[in-house]
């Protein structure tokens, strides 16, 4: 098993390193085509990763599909993994859009150029792995020790859900993070941008004229307050950190709603890996029509609030339903999406009439 998630964790870094080191090694605007390529991209692997999981846990590749699944108790077979991972991975794509309308915030409050915001998103997703790789082992340690837990998760999801219904997010001020605040106060920030440079010495030139002929140059707002030499983080530095921390948070929403549906630890990091390596492209894709799917977030609470209900309920609907009942969801999950997505579509023509 170890030379299993050996060999997904070097897959995954040979994918990014290709990423950052071939297709985007000059720091550019990542345009629409470009982001919608790369969406196909990232989906198709992700998709066809199921293959591999079918074949996998039918014939218990490297001891796949030899342990009980703590959420239904049962043994995964191909089938009931392949269904399993295509409903986590779902779960996560969709609910990692909502990620999406943060993101836009938090660049348009630092105004990290265009040219900028890839790099911002590559290392931010990067250290987003890392993060949900730990809260993954920790919720599956806790699951395995403790049972009930899961139903603790299920009461946070549907919760969750009623907030994100209630609460309007769209005007925070990341001047309010506490993160945010903490870094200005122990860390020396310059006030602009030093070309892709995450941090530089005080006294160093400004570089996005410089580095990018033909743009224009960032205003140069205030002089860093710091001695020559110094070391101080950069605008982008300062948005890589909220892209960060936003990410842990949301986090806090997906693991749980993951672990609603499986509590196998390969299904779970691997849904939860290809559905955060195609955000970026997906950002750049949607980053310009985000307003036109207003109804999204409200069907994003109805499937954190779905995802909830299964678990709590989950005994009950195995025995109504069968041991299929994982492969219903994934129909309903999919529903809630397309009906959230049809009914912003259907509003934005019809205010586009008057």
């Amino acid at each position: 098993m170890m030379w299993l998630w050996a060999g997904f964790i070097v897959f995954v870094l040979l994918m990014l390193a290709l990423d950052l080191g071939v297709f985007h090694r000059k720091a550019h605007v990542v345009t629409v085509r470009e982001a919608l390529v790369w969406s196909a991209v990232w989906a198709t692997l992700g998709l066809s990763f199921s293959v591999f999981v079918y074949y996998g846990y039918e014939n218990h590749w490297l001891g796949l599909g030899s342990a009980i699944d703590a959420v239904d108790g049962v043994i995964n077979n191909g089938t009931t993994a392949t269904v399993k991972y295509l409903t986590g991975y779902v779960v996560e794509k969709s609910l990692s859009v909502d990620n999406i309308f943060v993101i836009a915030m938090i660049f348009g409050f630092f105004a990290v150029p265009a040219i900028y915001q890839h790099r911002v998103l590559f290392w931010g997703i990067l250290g987003a792995l890392v993060m949900r790789g730990a809260m993954i082992a920790l919720g599956a340690t806790l699951i395995a020790e403790f049972h009930w837990v899961l139903y603790v998760f299920g009461v946070f999801l549907i919760v969750t859900g009623i907030k994100m219904l209630i609460l309007k997010t769209e005007h925070t001020d990341p001047n309010q993070n506490i993160i945010v605040r903490l870094t200005r106060r122990f860390f020396p920030i310059t006030a602009r941008f030093h070309g892709q440079h995450f941090v530089v010495r005080a006294g160093a030139p400004a570089s996005y004229e410089s580095e990018f002929p033909g743009t224009a140059a960032l205003p140069d707002v205030a002089v860093d307050q710091a001695r020559p030499g110094t070391w101080m983080l950069t605008p982008l530095a300062l948005a890589l950190i909220v892209v960060e921390v936003t990410d842990l948070v949301f986090a806090v929403d997906s693991i749980p709603a993951i672990f609603a549906i499986t509590a196998d630890p390969f299904l779970v990091f691997t849904s939860n890996v290809f559905a955060i390596l195609g955000l970026r492209s997906l950002y750049f894709a949607l980053g310009g029509m985000l307003d036109k799917f207003r109804y999204l977030k409200v069907s994003l609470a109805v499937v954190l609030m779905v995802v909830g209900v299964k678990m709590l309920a989950a005994e009950w609907l195995k025995g109504m339903l069968g041991s299929s009942f994982n492969f219903y969801l994934l129909g309903l999950v999919l529903l809630i999406l397309a009906a959230g997505v049809a009914g912003s579509l259907i509003a934005d023509r019809r205010l586009a009439r008057r």
